[in-house]
């Protein structure tokens, strides 16, 4: 809940996104058809997960802040390739997905706080024989277009570069596919996304996600920059999800119990570098 600043806001006028909501009635999230578990299309087409439901706190402040409380929420399918586009041309106000926060992206875009922490890795079949990053050096590795993962590859462990042939799938789901049918040794990509796919597969048994890590990276919520009234007030929105601990039920909905379409468990707990995140809020890029 927002105490005062719906009146700070209303007092002055409105600039950038909540001028645009304002004036067309509507918010525009756009979200991904298969990153699970933070923004996928469940059984009935619709748009759910973890970051669809922090967008909606978003959502939630939007509606006070602006007395609209019959607020349209449109949803728009995004990939890695045109999401940054999209926000930018004004078809979605809100990216609730799972980007990275970087500081190459910051140059385009502005971002909510972190509200996850992953490690860049890959997964494999466990009858690969691949044990390590090293071992993937010249074979042909998936990633889906858009993301970070093959230039990381590139520059593994000090700059001693591996030598991959890439192919890359429209999204995680098609990515995945292409490792599975042994179109690809292994599936680069962000480790919570590669369990996500492997929880989700038909024989999960077949997969493992190799332990070392090419990076940590932020995940959190992009909307446009140089926008300063909607930064505010998604800072503000989320922050008070992080601070007021309601985002350990939120996070545990999504990362240790039963998910649909399937009733699937990541089994993936929460660790402290994310406790201390939300303990302090930022958004900081990498």
């Amino acid at each position: 809940m927002i105490i005062g600043s719906g009146v700070h806001v209303q007092a002055q006028e409105l600039t950038g996104t909540l001028k645009k909501i304002k004036a067309t009635g509507a918010i525009t999230m756009g979200y991904r058809e298969s990153s699970i578990p933070f923004s996928y299309l469940d059984n009935r087409a619709q748009p759910i997960g973890y970051a669809i439901d922090l967008c909606m706190k978003i959502v939630d402040a939007v509606k006070m802040q602006l007395n609209m409380p019959d607020l349209e929420v449109r949803t728009q399918p995004v990939t890695s390739s045109n999401r940054i586009p999209l926000l930018k041309n004004g078809t979605i106000d809100l990216e609730c997905g799972s980007t990275t926060n970087s500081t190459v992206r910051q140059q385009q875009v502005a971002f909510g706080p972190t509200y996850f922490l992953i490690n860049v890795t890959a997964a494999v079949k466990k009858t690969s024989n691949i044990d390590t990053i090293a071992s993937l050096n010249g074979k042909t590795v998936s990633t889906t277009s858009g993301t970070t993962s093959v230039p990381l590859l590139r520059t593994y462990q000090r700059g001693s570069e591996i030598r991959v042939k890439e192919i890359y799938g429209k999204d995680h789901a098609e990515a995945f596919l292409l490792m599975a049918e042994d179109r690809a040794a292994a599936f680069v990509m962000d480790d919570i996304l590669l369990a996500g796919q492997i929880a989700n597969a038909k024989r999960p048994e077949l997969y493992k996600i190799l332990p070392e890590s090419l990076r940590q990276e932020p995940y959190s919520m992009m909307l446009r920059k140089d926008d300063p009234q909607f930064k505010t007030l998604v800072d503000k929105a989320v922050g008070d999800v992080m601070r007021s601990g309601e985002i350990v039920g939120i996070y545990e909905k999504w990362f240790t119990k039963p998910i649909p379409p399937r009733n699937l468990n990541l089994h993936f707990p929460m660790k402290a570098s994310l406790q201390e995140a939300f303990r302090h809020p930022n958004d900081k890029g990498i």
